[in-house]
């Protein structure tokens, strides 16, 4: 899959674009990350990209001819199909439901704005979608880019084990179960029993259990749109008070 990200700030995205999974990814050939300058496509000797917004007010507002130019120079023919997405405050929330609506894309096209924003006719002209990573602002679009190439990245075939995606928190449209590893007790605190049984049909009855009481208790929202059988409803009446609250054993009686 490939990413075109336009920005005029490219730097920015040299940490986070270069580590870990992405970094494989991009080695392995599944995924391919290109950075453009809009200001290369500015046409005074400044480089201009923005200017005082029509009507008044504070701040810039990014022009349209340089992102325009840009994206139809760097996607030629292929405009047609590319998605091309604005990271603004005022788009619709990304969620990991447009994450797997993106994947299916081979090629996304990303502009990253800054300043009071974006001359409104580059989303008109390239019949660009507006997408958001939250209701919070940022001091520009790049960061919010580098999280949807994160999230999206992911979802392509290779660059995540398939048994690891589908335990993740809002696959399945709950929030994760709560996970444990060695040492069994540390400061007190103990890996659940049942974790320790062996008996993967009651693992994976708790897990699906910690997963509905956690939703609930965090993001309503989510358990209201979840599909859930009967068997889910009657593990919710077991959830406990505080359901991420950490696991202890019970006490021991006393001796007599």
């Amino acid at each position: 899959m490939r990413f075109d990200v336009f920005t005029i700030f490219p730097g920015i995205f040299a940490g986070p674009l270069n580590e870990s999974i992405l970094k494989r990814a991009q080695e392995q050939g599944l995924v391919s990350i290109h950075l453009h300058n809009i200001r290369d496509w500015a046409t005074d000797r400044h480089r201009s990209v923005d200017d005082e917004p029509y009507g008044g007010g504070p701040g810039m507002v990014m022009m349209a001819p340089p992102i325009v130019h840009a994206v139809e120079a760097i996607l030629g023919p292929e405009l047609e199909q590319t998605p091309v997405i604005l990271l603004t405050p005022s788009g619709e929330v990304f969620n990991q439901d447009i994450a797997r609506e993106l994947a299916q894309y081979p090629r996304l096209a990303l502009i990253c704005g800054r300043y009071e924003g974006i001359d409104d006719r580059v989303r008109v002209i390239l019949r660009a979608r507006e997408l958001s990573i939250g209701d919070y602002v940022l001091t520009g679009g790049e960061l919010a880019a580098a999280v949807i190439i994160d999230v999206v990245s992911r979802l392509v075939p290779g660059v995540i084990d398939p048994e690891s995606l589908a335990e993740e928190s809002h696959t399945s449209g709950l929030l994760e179960y709560p996970q444990y590893t060695r040492p069994p007790v540390f400061r007190g605190l103990g890996v659940p029993d049942i974790l320790l049984s062996g008996n993967h049909a009651r693992i994976a009855e708790w897990r699906r259990q910690q997963a509905l009481c956690r939703t609930r208790a965090r993001r309503p929202d989510l358990l209201a749109r979840a599909q859930l059988t009967e068997k889910d409803r009657r593990l919710l009446e077991g959830c406990p008070p505080d359901p991420f609250a950490p696991w202890t054993p019970p006490e021991e009686p006393a001796s007599t």
